[in-house]
């Protein structure tokens, strides 16, 4: 059983050790300060979600506000080492651990790097400015975000859909993207250099002016989609372009293998440099592409 006045306690101690006022930390939990106030007076207590947030920005486990660690030597404070408090934990309050709920939020200018275990629950958020540095974004189902500005170098994001989501000035670099799924989303000024698309899907979706600089795209598919001020570059293979409009679009310096192109012109489409094998040859003369700049490799 939590008791109100000793969590309040709990919480303001730890709180003044990492010399953070009660607005900043109010600030950084994306409420009132008169909340933390409540909290620290026993009026309130956070809910399990919020604990959750509270305890990874103080710098303590969840048991640090059990009431039931009476011990100095036992109990946790501020400052320890996370990953040795979560080894003592009993298995079921591991799992709860960093199990956030994005949705319906409005994140401006926070730090959520290094983020785990989110469970799907990431839609319907306006994030401005945010950073998700090296987060594990795996097998999320995310819908209706407005995403402006935010960096998710380094983060995984395989096997994740990103649907009816608009993304624009955000950096996906060295990314992890296997197997995600881009659908009815509007994709713009996105950095995905370094970024592993292999096996990703882009349908019915808008990409404008994305840089894809060494990205890999391998057995990559583009549906119904328009692709436009983007330059395409290194070894593409297996990839699939169909029914996708193209605006001043540039391959360059590319490698075209096995890529299968279908049912709109590639006239306006350039290539700079490129090399094709015989059936993507192929392809590209059937879309009436310009096929001056590119060798055929040799089978």
């Amino acid at each position: 059983m939590l008791n109100s006045k000793i969590i309040g306690n709990k919480i303001a101690k730890a709180r003044k050790k990492i010399n953070v006022s009660q607005a900043q930390l109010a600030e950084r939990l994306f409420i009132s300060s008169q909340a933390v106030g409540k909290w620290e007076r026993g009026e309130s207590m956070p809910d399990i979600i919020t604990f959750n947030r509270l305890a990874e920005i103080l710098g303590v486990d969840l048991n640090y506000f059990s009431e039931e660690i009476q011990s100095a030597s036992n109990e946790m404070t501020p400052g320890e080492s996370l990953s040795r408090q979560q080894a003592e934990l009993p298995s079921g309050a591991q799992k709860k651990r960093l199990s956030w709920d994005m949705s319906r939020g409005n994140w401006v200018d926070a730090d959520f790097s290094g983020l785990k275990d989110l469970h799907e629950k990431f839609s319907a958020s306006n994030m401005q400015r945010c950073k998700f540095i090296g987060s594990e974004m795996s097998g999320l189902f995310l819908k209706g975000n407005n995403v402006d500005t935010c960096d998710f170098s380094n983060s995984d994001f395989r096997g994740s859909h990103i649907h009816h989501s608009h993304l624009v000035n955000n950096l996906f670099k060295d990314c992890s993207l296997k197997e995600a799924e881009f659908s009815g989303s509007h994709i713009g000024s996105c950095e995905f250099s370094g970024a592993d698309l292999t096996e990703a899907t882009f349908k019915s979706s808008s990409c404008l002016k994305n840089t894809m600089t060494n990205a890999v795209l391998n057995r990559t598919s583009f549906i119904a989609t328009d692709i436009i001020e983007i330059v395409f570059d290194g070894t593409l293979q297996d990839c699939y372009f169909e029914n996708c409009t193209f605006k001043k679009v540039t391959f360059q310096n590319s490698t075209l293998i096995n890529t299968f192109f279908k049912g709109k012109s590639l006239k306006r489409v350039r290539f700079i440099d490129c090399q094709a094998d015989r059936i993507t040859y192929e392809f590209l003369k059937n879309g009436k592409a310009d096929l001056s700049d590119i060798t055929l490799i040799p089978s």
